[in-house]
């Protein structure tokens, strides 16, 4: 049986609007969603007085939106700031809050592409790989930020075949492996490219895309060398399962 959260029933008569999205929040459950799932993008802008004074009129928590105010005045951080919030409304376990204290130690020094990103990996690695595959298109389509290193689009565009890859859009995989290869030139980036071409083109089309570059033909021979080897444990493990099972058999024989 699941845990029962009680949520706080004072609704807001006039509510407090997010400028950056506009959107307009009139409890204090949605402004913890809010934060929850914008944790990624939250900033300094959060931090103002406008929110410390519709927390305490309009939705009656006066001991916190004074605690806000104290954060402001010494100029706490905006983690200190969110954190601070969530507290208050009593809403999340806490081992989500320390997921959630993670979260935002993680990214405190990032710069907004690179919190992007972030949040992108975590969606890739929990399955929701639609919304992965969302966060980094997002990234891309957005004018280069240049404080970052042009490797880091590389990264992005891998993390993209990563994401078709598992969905089995094995050309959409080859062509975003592609891509990042031409911009990091990290060769490791060649096995998972040939995979994923291997997978989708003929048998024909794949031995063409091999004569093209001296270097796809080592790294093909490789994975060929690495995939006959554990083939071959697969057909060994099983016979030294059984071997072992016979001797603990035939030892209980003769005891």
């Amino acid at each position: 049986m699941g845990n029962l959260i009680l949520c706080h029933d004072r609704h807001a008569a006039h509510p407090y609007e997010i400028s950056r999205i506009h959107c307009r929040i009139f409890t204090i459950e949605e402004l913890c969603y809010y934060l929850c799932n914008n944790l990624y993008l939250i900033d300094y802008t959060i931090m103002n007085e406008p929110l410390c004074t519709w927390l305490e009129e309009e939705i009656g928590m006066k001991e916190l939106a004074e605690q806000l105010r104290d954060l402001m005045r010494m100029r706490g951080s905006v983690e200190n700031f969110v954190l601070t919030i969530l507290k208050a409304s009593k809403i999340y376990k806490e081992s989500e809050m320390i997921r959630i204290q993670n979260v935002l130690e993680h990214l405190k020094n990032q710069k907004d592409v690179e919190r992007k990103k972030y949040k992108g990996d975590n969606l890739l690695e929990s399955g929701e790989i639609e919304e992965a595959i969302i966060v980094y298109q997002e990234i891309l389509n957005q004018e280069k930020d240049e404080s970052v290193d042009e490797k880091f689009y590389g990264k992005i565009y891998a993390c993209l075949g990563a994401a078709y890859g598992r969905l089995f859009l094995y050309q959409e995989a080859a062509k975003m492996y592609d891509r990042a290869y031409q911009i990091c030139e990290d060769k490791e980036l060649l096995k998972p490219y040939l995979y994923a071409s291997y997978k989708y083109m003929s048998l024909e089309e794949f031995h063409i895309l091999l004569t093209k570059h001296s270097e796809y033909q080592e790294v093909n021979a490789q994975m060929r060398s690495q995939m006959d080897e554990v083939k071959q444990n697969l057909q060994i493990e099983p016979n030294e399962v059984l071997l072992e099972k016979w001797k603990r058999k035939h030892r209980r024989n003769h005891t």
